[in-house]
């Protein structure tokens, strides 16, 4: 079977009604970066990004994966599926994704500040005084500006083998991550599924929402499948 990677973003999770931060409205137009997102602001003002990711994982609790989500795991009929994404949300889990690389983290796990060691959440919220079994205080198990993407070098050879390479919702203005199509050398196709998209030489640009250009294209391409 051919291999099919999908690279996600923030785009399709708007859809299940998540904030972005980048477009017009988004997050970053509420909260400064270097105030929430940064291990200096966690130094500097712990419960406040605390407060913030909590906020953001109470959203999440009341959002569900839309039609892209779903549509994608069809692929797993006459392929071999692997998601990489941007998303510290787990919609793609939820739809029943089953092969999965989160680059920036998992927005409902904690990890220790002492040896990064991971923990589940408990009732969806992380507040000052929760310890891990070591007693240090746990952050967020998101990676944020200025600090290394752990996955990278396993995306990257995810990417490597795609005979198609989808990405989905995603300005491709974030690095490293956004470097990732670069590596999608021996890819037949390069196609692109995005409204606001720019175009880019030797990628398909569908300019349309995944949660109505995804299931369209899925149904083209187990149709071609023989």
């Amino acid at each position: 079977m051919k291999n099919i990677v999908v690279f996600t973003g923030a785009g399709i999770s708007a859809e299940s009604g998540l904030g972005t931060f980048r477009d017009s409205g988004g997050l970053w137009d509420k909260y400064k970066i270097e105030e929430v997102a940064t291990l200096e602001a966690f130094h500097k003002n712990p419960s406040f990004v605390l407060d913030f990711y909590n906020i953001r994982r109470k959203e999440l609790v009341n959002s569900n994966p839309n039609d892209a989500h779903f549509a994608l795991n069809r692929l797993e009929e006459k392929f071999n599926l692997s998601i990489i994404t941007q998303n510290i949300d787990d919609l793609h889990e939820r739809s029943g994704t089953k092969n999965i690389l989160h680059l920036h983290g998992k927005l409902m796990e904690s990890r220790s500040t002492l040896d990064n060691k991971i923990y589940s959440i408990k009732e969806h919220e992380l507040n000052i005084g929760d310890y891990c079994e070591k007693g240090c205080q746990l952050r967020p198990n998101v990676v944020w500006f200025g600090e290394e993407v752990p996955n990278m070098d396993q995306a990257i050879e995810i990417v490597k083998k795609a005979n198609i390479f989808i990405i989905i919702g995603t300005s491709l203005n974030v690095y490293p991550a956004a470097s990732l199509v670069d590596y999608a050398k021996i890819a037949d196709r390069v196609i692109l599924i995005d409204p606001k998209s720019s175009s880019y030489e030797g990628i398909e640009v569908i300019r349309k929402k995944a949660s109505i250009a995804v299931p369209k294209l899925v149904d083209e391409l187990l149709c071609c499948v023989i």
